[in-house]
C-alpha cells in the first residue's frame, strides 16, 4: 500500500524515526542494519512495509530495497512475526542472514534473541529454496560486511553509474583487496567503469 516515504528526517532513534512528507508526519520502525546505513541528511527516503492488523497499522521502513525483501521473507514463516523479524534484522546483517540460511546454520538463526530451535529449524525449512533460487550463490558463499562497499556503490550511483555494472565492479575489487578504504575503492572503481 506505501511502497516508500521520501521527506525530511525529523527525529531519529535506533528503532524508530519520524518522517515528515509534506506536512505529514509518518512513525516508521527500523532495524539496527537500516539505523546505520541513515543518511546524516534531512532528506531521506526509506522502502516501507505496512503491516494492518485488526487493531493498529504498523509502518516499517528499509534504507535498501533487498532488507525489506528480506523482511517480507522472514514474515511468511509461521511463528515469526514482524518484531522478531525487526530483531534478526538487527540483530545479523541481511547478508548474514541469507547466508545462513542457504547453509543451513541453525546455530546462527538459534543466537537471535526470541529465535528457539523449532522456529530456527522453521525459519531454515520454509525459506532454504527460497534463497537459494533469489539470490545469486557466489554472493551467498562469501558474507561481506563490509559497509565500504555499499557506501561506494551509493557514491558511484550518485556520480551517474549504473548500479547493476557498478556492483559488478566494487564486488571485484573488494573480493581483491578487503582491507580497502572506501576511498580506495571508489578510485579503483572508477578506474574500471
Amino acid at each position: 500500500m506505501i511502497a516508500h516515504l521520501q521527506g525530511k528526517l525529523v527525529e531519529k532513534n535506533p528503532t524508530e524515526v519520524i518522517i515528515d512528507c509534506n506536512g505529514v508526519g509518518y512513525h516508521v520502525n527500523i532495524s539496527l542494519h537500516t539505523y546505520s546505513l541513515l543518511p546524516n541528511s534531512e532528506a531521506i527516503k526509506l522502502f516501507t512495509y505496512l503491516q494492518i492488523k485488526e487493531d493498529s497499522q504498523t509502518l516499517f521502513g528499509f534504507v535498501e530495497k533487498s532488507e525489506r525483501e528480506i523482511f517480507k521473507m522472514l514474515l511468511s514463516v509461521s511463528g515469526i512475526g514482524a518484531s522478531i523479524a525487526r530483531t534478526m534484522l538487527s540483530s545479523l546483517e541481511p547478508k548474514q542472514i541469507i547466508q545462513a540460511i542457504a547453509s543451513g546454520d541453525l546455530v546462527t538463526i538459534q543466537s537471535i534473541k526470541g529465535i528457539g530451535s523449532k522456529t530456527a529449524q522453521r525459519v531454515l525449512l520454509d525459506l532454504k529454496d527460497k534463497v537459494l533460487k533469489l539470490y545469486d550463490l557466489d554472493e551467498v558463499s562469501m558474507i561481506q560486511n563490509n559497509t565500504n562497499k555499499d557506501e561506494a556503490l551509493s557514491a558511484l550511483e550518485v556520480l551517474g553509474f549504473v548500479r547493476k555494472s557498478s556492483e559488478r565492479v566494487v564486488e571485484k575489487i573488494v573480493k581483491e583487496n578487503p582491507e580497502a578504504t572506501l576511498e580506495n575503492i571508489i578510485k579503483l572503481a572508477l578506474k574500471n567503469l
